[in-house]
């Protein structure tokens, strides 16, 4: 089935969301559906967006629509990137290739996980790749991962802050989900009522984390599994953002902002950019969404860096919203991660196209002709959220 095909199938990003429950075996969907504890903030992220209301301009004459954005001195012809997720090639084979190919020819951005499936290595050395990094316990550990990612020619480096300590993911727990799959009885009981995934996984079961091979003994995959939290550091600091920034050449931006007072500290350690985000709801639950916290984090930014927004993005419609509350551009984890499982680069393709065409037709509705031209003139007073800055507001 082509992407065109799929799209017709499932229409909506939420449709590839019931395919990828049906096509997964329950741990592996949970993994990547899931969030922390009660999961409020997962809930919160996409509920965010339901607030917010357009008042659309028509009369505007906006045949033709622009919807290319300039980040880090790379242009891309939409303003939805794939941002990181971590073992993506447990949904599909190689994953993460299927979904660099897939960005790469939709013309965005592909920020490659730490916990990856392939060594970052193995990606084609085509379109715009991002490498994610944590700070950890070893920080010559930090800086190879840097030196590899510089090695390899990636465009920019994502450190991701909001991850002190793992959070607590009840669904992993109660389903026993472990890297690699332990065979319980309930765990291979899920596998076997998903034929498809089986066969399509029948050589690559044992997939762990391809960038830590190696450190501390070799690539026991189960040791690496079990000792992430212990890698993580919670002493992490702004001084490890300044080291990482003497070290690493290209583009810094830093993942899991919500204050607004972190964005002086940021440009103070020369970040070039944020993701406002919390991790998709995995880490702290109770955390604000990220389109709360975003308008007051792009007043505090006044464009001295750019302002990226990561989690809840359903439809173009909320890329657009995101937009007029001061991003500049938005990632996507879940929505992609769901296409993959239902047909690897091809349905991360038609996710893509369908937030395309769903962005494109909203800009049409809203009179609006560039996508960078979308500012809070598109938010109706009386649903502005209250904590909208005068800034962002005017």
């Amino acid at each position: 089935m082509d992407r065109d095909q799929l799209i017709r199938r499932h229409v909506s990003v939420m449709g590839f969301r019931r395919a990828a429950m049906r096509a997964l075996p329950r741990p592996m969907f949970d993994f990547t559906d899931g969030g922390a504890e009660d999961e409020i903030t997962l809930r919160r992220n996409e509920a965010a967006f339901h607030e917010p209301a357009l008042l659309p301009r028509p009369l505007q004459g906006v045949a033709d629509r622009d919807l290319s954005v300039e980040l880090f001195g790379k242009t891309l012809a939409m303003p939805v990137m794939i941002g990181p997720t971590g073992l993506s090639g447990m949904l599909w084979p190689d994953g993460e290739l299927e979904s660099h190919r897939a960005a790469t020819a939709a013309g965005t951005a592909f920020c490659l996980s730490h916990a990856s499936t392939v060594p970052l290595e193995a990606l084609p050395k085509t379109g715009n790749r991002w490498m994610q990094v944590f700070v950890y316990k070893d920080r010559g550990f930090t800086r190879s991962l840097a030196d590899r990612a510089q090695e390899a020619g990636y465009d920019a480096l994502v450190l991701t802050i909001d991850n002190q300590t793992l959070g607590q993911r009840e669904r992993d727990v109660r389903n026993g989900f472990s890297i690699p799959p332990k065979l319980l009885v309930k765990v291979m009981a899920a596998m076997a009522i998903r034929p498809s995934w089986l066969w399509r996984m029948r050589e690559r079961r044992d997939f762990t984390f391809a960038n830590y091979t190696g450190i501390e003994g070799g690539a026991d995959r189960n040791t690496l599994a079990g000792r992430m939290n212990a890698l993580l550091d919670p002493t992490m600091s702004w001084a490890d953002v300044a080291m990482l920034r003497r070290h690493w050449p290209g583009p810094l931006i830093l993942k899991g902002i919500l204050h607004p007072a972190d964005i002086q500290l940021a440009v103070d350690h020369g970040v070039d950019g944020v993701i406002v985000s919390n991790h998709g709801g995995r880490q702290l639950d109770r955390a604000a969404a990220g389109l709360d916290a975003l308008p007051a984090i792009a007043a505090a930014a006044k464009g001295r860096l750019k302002v990226l927004l990561d989690g809840g993005i359903r439809r173009g419609v909320d890329v657009l919203i995101a937009k007029a509350m001061g991003a500049d551009a938005c990632l996507i984890a879940r929505p992609q991660l769901w296409g993959l499982a239902v047909a690897g680069e091809t349905g991360v393709a038609a996710v893509l196209e369908i937030l395309r065409r769903d962005l494109d037709r909203a800009l049409c509705l809203c009179g609006v002709t560039r996508f960078v031209d979308a500012d809070a003139d598109l938010l109706a007073p009386g649903i502005v959220p209250p904590n909208l800055p005068k800034a962002i507001a005017a």
